[in-house]
């Protein structure tokens, strides 16, 4: 029985598909996993590099007997060997939601994962708030940019940032993620869905965490849209370490210790009151941390 390396690039229901390191001479297998991960507590992720036994060459047909070490591994996605994260809101239609993009990122935080995020539906954007959503992020030390799926506006500089490395996008329903990933692409590969102009959301149209090669060595993990984050193993007093923004100001906090909720002397409540730390985002650490606090976060 010949044994092979490849990298899964879909799991769906048990069974994966996975492409060989060899790609272009052996192609895609269709691979079962082995009733040792189940014994081991052990499942096999998208983006998992594998060794696995050929059961069936003409058939492509295979089982994974081995997961290779994980450089990364997220938990929400459910994906693995990520470089980087890239988070796509909509600039309209729907209107971005700051709270789970604040969400996203404290997770991608605990996760150690570079993110960039990206305002989808420049063409739309009649008020120009991409400068003042891009410069609130900016700010805070992340990597941000306005596109256009639709008219191709901002694509080559996020090509840029893709090149070389597996990227996870994720983002909520009816943002532009996929017809944004085909743009990244020679052809079209991804269903894309209507607007519901009711409810201004999405039909979900990603069922399932895929690997797709844009690039020579550049890959995205597109992955189903999120609705709701919940936050996991975190402490309340962990939360203010997720908000870069807020580190040059909390020298001027009474406490060490402090909350920057409910003390009279806080260098960071300050800052936000004068204008140099956004109200919007201060006010998403404190819906956060009284989460937290109450137990109500995953």
């Amino acid at each position: 029985m010949m044994s092979m390396r490849g990298r899964i690039i879909k799991g769906i229901a048990g069974a994966y598909s996975v492409r060989c390191a060899d790609g272009a001479l052996r192609g895609l297998y269709e691979c079962r996993a082995k009733g040792v991960f189940r014994k081991d507590n052990l499942k096999p992720m998208v983006g998992d590099e594998v060794e696995f036994d050929v059961l069936d060459e003409e058939r492509k047909l295979g089982n994974i007997s081995r997961l290779l070490p994980r450089r990364s591994e997220l938990i929400r996605p459910a994906v693995a060997n990520v470089d980087q994260a890239l988070v796509i809101f909509s600039l309209v239609m729907p209107k971005p939601n700051f709270n789970l993009l604040d969400r996203f990122l404290v997770m991608m935080g605990q996760q150690e994962i570079a993110v960039i995020i990206c305002f989808n539906k420049l063409d739309l954007d009649q008020e120009s708030r991409w400068e003042e959503y891009c410069g609130i992020y900016d700010a805070c030390g992340y990597r941000t940019l306005a596109v256009s799926a639709r008219q191709k506006e901002g694509i080559r500089e996020l090509r840029e940032l893709l090149a070389g490395r597996t990227t996870v996008a994720a983002g909520p329903s009816g943002v532009g993620k996929s017809s944004l990933i085909n743009c990244l692409q020679s052809g079209i590969v991804m269903e894309t869905g209507e607007i519901s102009r009711k409810i201004e959301r999405g039909k979900h149209t990603t069922r399932h965490s895929e690997l797709i090669a844009v690039d020579r060595d550049t890959y995205i993990l597109d992955t189903p849209g999120f609705s709701s984050l919940g936050l996991f193993d975190l402490e309340k007093e962990e939360l203010a370490g997720f908000y870069p923004e807020f580190s040059p100001y909390e020298k001027n906090c009474r406490f060490t210790d402090c909350s920057h909720i409910n003390e009279q002397v806080c260098g960071v409540k300050d800052a936000v009151d004068e204008g140099i730390l956004s109200q919007m985002r201060y006010q998403n650490y404190c819906l956060l941390y009284r989460e937290l606090e109450k137990g109500k976060a995953w």
